[in-house]
Formats: C-alpha cells, structure tokens, sequence
C-alpha cells in the first residue's frame, strides 16, 4: 500500500549565510552576519553568531560590540536568489505541487516514490540539495502545513522528520509555545492567555468556536491545521497582489530635498519594474517617509487614470513627497505604494491625455527596458538619481529581496 500523501515544508538553514559558505569556505564555522539596509544593520546570522546575543535587525555597532570577532558581509541578493531558484528545482524533482513562499522555504505536497517512506523523502530531499548545491536545508512531512512547519522548525539545523502518527503530534505540540506558529504573535498569544492557551496543544484542544471568537476565521484555520485537517492549500501559481511596494532604508539619514527626490524616482523606477512584470496599472500612490526623530509623514494621491507610466507617477509622486516631506527633520527611510491595481488590458484610456505625449512616454519607457536588459539593471535611468551615484556604483544594490521573482509573500 503506497504511504498516504501529506504536506512538506523545507527551509534553509541561516540561507543568506549558508549561501555566502558557498562560495567562500574561508566562513564555515565561522560567526557570520550578512549585512542590509546599506550595511546599517543584521539581517541574518549564523549560528555561531546567534549564541553570541546578535539579533536579526540589530545595528552593525550594537553587533560588533557582541560579537567583535564576527565576520560582516554585505548581502547579495542576485546571488541568494540563484541558489533559492536551484532549491526550488529540486524540490520539483521531488513534487508535482510546489509553493515558493519565500526566497528560503517551500511549501510542496509530499508524493514518495514507489516503496519509499516519507521519512525517506524528507531524507533524500534534504541530502539532495546539500551534495548538489551546499545549502544546508530542514525538511518536515504532516499531515497539514501548519504541522509541517512546526516540525520542520523543530528538527533545525540540518534535520529531517516526518510526523503523522497521533501521539507524535501531541507530543510535539505539547512542547512548542502557541507563538510558534505563524500567526500568531504576542498581540493574538495574549488574547488567549486568559483562556490559559500557551502551548501549541493547548491551541488545538480548545474549542473551536473559541478560538474563531478570538483570532477570527484565521485563528479557526490553524486550529483545524493543528488537528489534522488540511484546510490551507497549497499555491504552485502566485495569488493576485492587492499592492506592490518599493523602499527601504535611505542609508545615510539626510535633510536635502534633492536626495529625498532621488530617492524617491529611484523607488519609482523600482516600482515601475514590478508593475510592467506584473502587467499591472497603479491606482494609487502612497510616499511615507520615515525621520530619525521618531516622526513619519505620508503623501497619497491617485493619478488620473491608473498607469505604471513614469511621467505620470511621478507627476503623482512629486505631490505626495511634499506631503510626507518635513523640513530640517533627518530622513531616514522611505515607501512608495501602488494600490487600488488593474489588469493592464481592463483600464482605460485618460479623456484629456494627447496621444503624441503617450506614444513618446511608452517608447521612452521601452529603450529603458530594453536597454538595461541588455547593459544592466540600471544602467539607464532618470538623470534624477545623479545625487545617488555611489549607490550605483555599488553593483550589490543591483537587486533587492523585495525584487525576487515568483514569491508567494512579502
């Protein structure tokens, strides 16, 4: 009788770490940090690193101060991506259902082959990806994915278990705290802790209309997950984006309008490359700005028609950074947000735009397209990035996390 199929989840272990190992074995062993936000910051640790104190998102001078000894590298995105593109190969070798829900986990329905257990496929999965592409993975088989992520996470580093038996599940729920699962953060963990819900077992013995009370029909879900019912599918094809966003940390905090507009046509240009990709219109725009004082401002217009032209965003734009902008206040990070999205085949035509104006905008939109496809990313682009040069400069900035084709979530 074949092994009845179940759900997997794989994760790599420390990926942008274990991605950096890869190409340089000088760091094997070695507390490592990889480096975001224009180097401000850790983004992911090793190991090694993590049993010094260093914290995902801690700043680079609070990093040092613990662990003087690491060794800090700035990320590459281009090249974490090619390895995560290589994982999700593989795993498809394994499985006809494959959902990438992020630039290191798969979701996949689990099928072994004729004769081999789902232990065994966990296993062969696993050592798969370590011999052909030295990523050290975790890999755990249940019965929904909810269970298969809190075994996976469970059997970390390097592990792989599948769990279906009953007693197993309890015995795995019992010792895992309800704010393991994702979900379900301190905000929803203290709205059960009146009901004395704080393990995961707890969470699953509940009553059921309980816990949709508390944590609404989300809550409800994982609680059918927790025992056993599949009711979360998964998603090989990439659900519909209610909004796209560009942006992140300005690097260096700064006062001058002109760098804050630079900035604001580079996320722009960002933006654009993510509403042509995914043959969408903007809207809205929404431009927040963060300042070092604690202080935000948030600009939000919608253009005429919705568009992913550059010349009439950035008409939108302008306006909506006056609004976020606060003078002599240091900036430092900023948004742009495109909502209320169109198909591009279902908007339609602006009353008052001139057809020339049109033309050119598309053309010019066109030799930008074609031009860094062949030169790179951004070798041409709006003379209003000038004050950025040493951004550009800097061939890491030539991808971002945010830019990774194909993911379920951001």
């Amino acid at each position: 009788m074949r092994t009845p199929i179940a759900v997997g989840h794989l994760d790599a272990d420390c990926f942008y770490v274990s991605a950096e190992r890869v190409r340089d074995s000088f760091l094997e062993r070695k507390p490592v940090g990889v480096l975001g936000n224009q180097g401000a910051c850790v983004i992911a640790k090793s190991y090694e690193m993590k049993n010094a104190g260093v914290k995902t998102g801690e700043p680079i001078w609070e990093a040092r101060v613990k662990c003087p000894d690491g060794i800090y590298i700035k990320r590459d995105f281009r090249w974490y991506e090619v390895l995560s593109r290589c994982m999700f190969d593989i795993v498809r070798d394994f499985s006809t259902r494959v959902e990438y829900y992020s630039i290191d986990e798969f979701f996949f329905v689990a099928q072994p082959a004729r004769g081999q257990s789902l232990q065994d496929l966990a296993e062969a999965m696993r050592d798969k990806i370590m011999t052909n592409l030295g990523v050290p993975v975790t890999v755990g088989i249940a019965r929904t994915r909810t269970l298969a992520k809190l075994i996976s996470d469970s059997a970390k580093p390097f592990g792989a278990l599948a769990v279906l038996d009953r007693d197993a599940e309890t015995e795995l729920l019992a010792e895992r705290p309800v704010t393991e699962i994702t979900g379900i953060a301190g905000r929803r963990a203290k709205r059960l802790l009146p009901w004395n819900i704080e393990t995961c077992l707890d969470l699953a013995r509940a009553d059921r209309r309980l816990v949709r009370e508390l944590l609404t029909a989300s809550g409800e879900a994982l609680w059918w997950e927790l025992n056993g019912e599949a009711v979360t599918p998964i998603h090989p094809q990439r659900p519909a984006h209610k909004a796209l966003s560009r942006g992140g940390s300005l690097g260096e905090s700064t006062v001058d309008p002109i760098m804050l507009y630079a900035w604001l046509i580079r996320n722009l240009e960002r933006l654009i490359e993510e509403l042509e990709f995914h043959e969408v219109l903007a809207g809205r725009l929404t431009v927040w700005v963060a300042y070092r004082n604690g202080q935000a401002g948030v600009g939000q217009l919608n253009p005429t028609i919705p568009t992913d032209r550059f010349d009439l965003l950035l008409d939108v734009a302008r306006p909506c950074l006056r609004r976020a902008w606060v003078p002599r206040v240091a900036a430092s990070k900023m948004q742009i947000i495109a909502e209320h999205l169109v198909p591009k085949g279902q908007a339609q035509l602006g009353l008052f735009d001139k057809p020339e104006a049109a033309e050119r905008a598309v053309a010019v939109a066109r030799l930008k397209r074609e031009s860094n496809l062949r030169h790179g990313r951004f070798a041409l682009r709006s003379a209003g990035t000038l004050p950025l040069v040493s951004i550009y400069q800097d061939t890491a900035n030539e991808f971002d996390i945010c830019d990774i084709r194909g993911k379920s979530c951001f």
